[in-house]
């Protein structure tokens, strides 16, 4: 089966999607017309288009997971609740997600959390995914790639629509929204969206209680733009951080050990505590002024505000007084304690971007101020000791700020354009314990100046173009790191692009890259994790990625559309060095870890009627490593899934119905895409064959 597999065509479905001129505004048309011309590896997703038919309440990253060099994740296992992805074999902190431009990123662990975000999807338009390091933009660098999700605007007319779904794992979703259409003299829009999303979860009592809201008010007027959003979420999940072990997974592989209560002997579990639950909302606050200067010029300026809280709950049992800074009862020194650890953490700044043209120059430039106010702290209650009430034991804070800027031009000279790039970036982080506890926090402050160039040329061939690229990238270590340790490095990245893209006819598009990537103390996955999942990463000296990607679409007919795309890599460490029982340990060179050499994707749209289509996505992922040791019983075996959706419109009068489904794993397919290494591999389960069934109405 693989091998029919690789005999299909290779390419993304959205390789040249096309702008919706009516969805987002004009500046975001020209960011998106300057991103096709840049010399990198890229694709333009059209949200409605590529992704509308299987958004039916799984994230954001289990929607790209057939995109180029991505592969995905669930905590869960069922792509709803905590999910994560890899572009080229990058982890999703080294990925520079942005939201409008405006950086996702957590300025402290540089992670992704799309749970705080649910129905993402459904507020977006276009999103816009460079490979490597991609150009200068706003946030950390990408080392993998960036994202960047841009919303849609209100609609011109009155409408009313819903999303609804519902399948396995008692999985659903409900989805209401609103637009005004165009008044007050056609200058003003509003739009406004609720999602529910409730799951059980594939794991054992993963269950996912998600909300999430999208505002937005445009007001248009001349040559003025301005756009007001109000969007976010609140999430509730059972706690499925904690993965199983090798045997587990092959007996039992839904179970999930977070929240066990064991007997007096700590041999047997007696019980679950049913609220071992992470907690979290996340507002976020974006008014963006657009300004047409003139027909040459537009300037984008962006106000920003995130407010988020939370907490995680575990059940501590047999735990010291001492542990959480209270004195013994009597003559008890030991008991059972109800633990939260909080987060309440602000993120504000502005972003600023021109774009203009001289002749046969395009420029633009980009400046961005930050800061990050986080506040950590804990509290317990105790559980047999009732005069135990949410007592604190731990606080720190941390502030962290970032100036900096950048300017891109790209000049053309007949069938050559020359592009330039040069991005200066200044970081300062500081962290302090207010109060000491649990080994809670540390006092650090470090500051980091980073100069990122890159430059690259287009030759422009009929109906095409070939490109090379050269772009370094340097970013600082995350919060985990530094506490691990605090003379670890930043990392540095050498990025090396070449590649072609073709239109053949109007039926017929092709993408070809090769890629090398040279890292000097990359900050790699050393296969352990923290106390709450996160992974711990090391440097690892000299390492390296390089491959070649290819991408085609095919319109074989009327009926028949053909697509997928092919990465083929290496990824290694060189010389790589660990400490073992006998010292320090030169291991020569070494897999990177979560890096397969083969990632693959055929997909197969079939549209028979007008109003009916039916689509098959076939993906392969080879086999990766949990650590950085080429050790193979720390490997995860190679996978092949394939995937169904179909949708049936019906239009009425000013209604349209659209009937979805999806089936996840159609073959039933016993695979692991995640997981770590603690006395032996850790897996996270992922689900077996799985559906959705959707109904979506709009009354115009």
């Amino acid at each position: 089966m693989k091998g029919l597999f690789f005999l299909g065509l290779i390419g993304p479905a959205m390789l040249y999607a096309q702008v919706q001129n009516d969805t987002i505004s004009e500046s975001q048309i020209e960011a998106i017309n300057f991103t096709k011309r840049l010399p990198v590896s890229k694709e333009i997703i059209n949200v409605e288009k590529d992704l509308g038919k299987k958004n039916l309440g799984q994230d954001l990253p289990v929607l790209l997971k057939n995109q180029t060099s991505v592969v995905t994740t669930s905590d869960a296992g069922n792509g709803v609740g905590y999910t994560g992805f890899r572009i080229r074999g990058v982890g999703g902190t080294s990925i520079n997600v942005m939201m409008n431009g405006v950086p996702y990123n957590d300025s402290e662990s540089q992670g992704t959390f799309f749970v705080d975000v649910p129905d993402l999807a459904s507020s977006a338009s276009q999103i816009l995914i460079q490979r490597g390091v991609g150009t200068s933009s706003n946030g950390v660098s990408a080392f993998g790639a960036s994202v960047n999700v841009i919303s849609k605007n209100p609609e011109e007319k009155f409408y009313i629509k819903s999303d609804n779904s519902y399948g396995s794992f008692n999985t659903y979703k409900y989805s209401a929204e609103v637009g005004s259409g165009k008044f007050w003299d056609n200058r003003l829009s509003l739009m406004g969206r609720y999602t529910k999303i409730h799951s059980d979860g594939y794991i054992d009592r993963a269950f996912s209680n998600l909300d999430s809201y999208n505002f937005t008010a445009l007001f248009e007027e001349n040559r003025t733009k301005l756009r007001l959003m109000a969007f976010g979420g609140k999430e509730k999940t059972y706690q499925a951080w904690n993965g199983i072990d090798k045997t587990t997974w092959e007996t039992n592989p839904k179970f999930n050990n977070s929240g066990a209560i064991y007997d007096a002997n700590w041999e047997n579990i007696v019980d679950f505590y049913d609220n071992e639950t992470d907690n979290y909302t996340q507002k976020h606050y974006q008014f963006l002024w657009e300004q047409n200067l003139n027909p040459n010029w537009n300037l984008e300026t962006t106000l920003h505000y995130t407010d988020g809280k939370g907490y995680y709950e575990n059940y501590k049992q047999d735990a010291k007084f001492s542990k959480y800074n209270l004195p013994n009862q009597g003559t008890a020194t030991r008991t059972d304690f109800i633990r939260k650890k909080w987060l309440d953490n602000d993120f504000y700044g502005v972003v600023s971007t021109l774009y203009g043209k001289l002749n046969n120059v395009d420029l633009n430039f980009g400046a961005v101020g930050n800061q990050y106010f986080g506040r950590h702290y804990g509290n317990v209650t105790g559980v047999f000791f009732p005069q135990i009430q949410e007592h604190e034991y731990y606080r720190n804070r941390s502030v962290k700020n970032e100036v900096a800027g950048f300017a891109k031009a790209i000049v053309k000279l007949n069938a050559l354009e020359i592009f330039g790039d040069l991005q200066l970036r200044n970081i300062s982080y500081d962290t302090k314990i207010l109060q000491q506890g649990d080994d809670e926090g540390f006092d650090l402050n470090r500051k980091w100046t980073f100069f990122n160039p890159k430059a690259g040329v287009n030759y422009n061939i009929p109906a095409g173009k070939l490109f090379l690229s050269y772009a370094q990238a340097s970013r600082e270590p995350n919060r985990d790191d530094l506490f691990a340790n605090p003379d670890i490095k930043p990392e540095t990245l050498h990025d090396f692009e070449a590649g072609i893209e073709k239109n053949i006819g109007s039926n017929f598009s092709l993408a070809a890259n090769a890629y090398y990537m040279h890292y000097v103390n990359q900050l790699v996955l050393s296969g352990e994790i923290n106390d709450v999942g996160g992974f711990i990463r090391t440097n690892s000296g000299k390492s390296f990625r390089t491959g070649i990607e290819l991408s085609a679409l095919a319109k074989v007919s009327k009926f028949l559309e053909l697509s997928g795309n092919l990465n083929l890599s290496k990824n290694e460490n060189i010389d790589f060095r660990q400490e073992g029982a006998n010292g320090i340990e030169n291991l020569g060179n070494t897999p990177i870890s979560f890096s397969p050499n083969t990632v693959a994707n055929l997909l197969v749209n079939i549209k028979p009627f007008s109003n009916f289509s039916l689509g098959i996505q076939n993906q392969y992922v080879g086999e990766q490593y949990l650590d950085n040791t080429n050790n193979p019983d720390l490997k995860l075996n190679d996978y092949f899934l394939t995937d169904l959706n179909a949708q049936y419109d019906l239009k009425l009068n000013r209604t349209d119905v659209a009937l979805k489904l999806l089936v996840n794993n159609l073959f039933n397919q016993n695979y692991v895409s995640n997981g770590y290494v603690w006395e032996g591999p850790v897996y996270y389960s992922q689900a077996g064959t799985n559906f959705l069934f959707g109904i979506s109405l709009k009354f115009r």
